[in-house]
């Protein structure tokens, strides 16, 4: 047996302790809840960068199974169980060494915990580079499984565009790099729009995080974008799940 496989395999712990956070991502047609992102945060609510750094080649299989795991036990206890929202999930490619072996602990989780699979979206960072063969492999059997899958962070790596000739996903976040101040740089706009004509195209979704002004928000929505994710509309709250009361009031301006 692979000793990366050794290192995760049955749940095995890490020495040191980390939570999550759930950050919503809207709907802004409708003001509902699309999903919640699981975010990294110390056992505290400290900042992802306190456990990031703790995470090396040691421990890096053993770090994305349990980040999984956590995900999946809290979400199943803070979601509605009668909605639709779902559960978006980073994950780490460099850390899946075999797709199908490496995500018995996360169907084992979501078994026990009675979450279903359709409701798990894994979402990938595409800021360093990997193996596209290998990347590939991971979302084709992630597909297969009944998960849904997204682009992270789309337009700030390596190979988002070659990506996409061989896999659509059913997301792409688009880099909040691109979003901000859209609303007054006419160059993003171009490229944004045409961005999402292509997306259209492929019959990918598109969401935009990073949004933090009501003019942001609009000129975004004229540009016919529905899902988005930010500060304007919600701060990641930690082990817990959030719906600002002033949802309808953030929404109303760029009504």
């Amino acid at each position: 047996m692979s000793t990366k496989c050794e290192g995760c395999r049955d749940g095995k712990e890490l020495d040191f302790p980390f939570s999550m956070a759930f950050q919503p991502i809207f709907d802004v047609n409708t003001g509902v809840v699309f999903a919640n992102e699981a975010l990294v945060r110390g056992p505290n609510g400290e900042g992802a960068g306190t456990v990031l750094s703790k995470v090396d080649e040691s421990n890096r299989y053993t770090f994305d199974q349990q980040c999984r795991v956590k995900a999946i036990e809290l979400a199943a206890r803070l979601f509605d169980p009668t909605d639709t929202t779902k559960l978006s999930i980073n994950f780490m490619p460099n850390a899946v060494y075999e797709p199908r072996a490496c995500i018995r602990l996360t169907l084992a989780t979501a078994m026990k915990t009675g979450f279903p699979l359709n409701r798990i979206i894994f979402e990938f960072t595409e800021t360093e580079k990997l193996d596209s063969v290998h990347v590939l492999n991971i979302l084709r059997t992630y597909r297969d499984i009944g998960f849904m899958t997204a682009i992270d962070d789309f337009g700030a790596g390596y190979s988002g565009l070659n990506l996409l000739t061989h896999f659509q996903p059913d997301i792409v976040k688009l880099d909040m790099d691109l979003i901000r101040g859209i609303d007054r740089d006419p160059v993003r706009r171009v490229i944004l729009r045409n961005t999402l004509n292509m997306l259209a195209d492929l019959n990918i979704t598109p969401l935009c995080e990073g949004v933090e002004t009501a003019d942001e928000l609009s000129a975004l929505r004229d540009l016919g974008v529905n899902l988005m994710q930010g500060y304007l509309l919600a701060k990641p709250a930690f082990e817990s799940i959030t719906v600002p009361s002033t949802i309808a009031d953030v929404l109303a301006p760029a009504a």
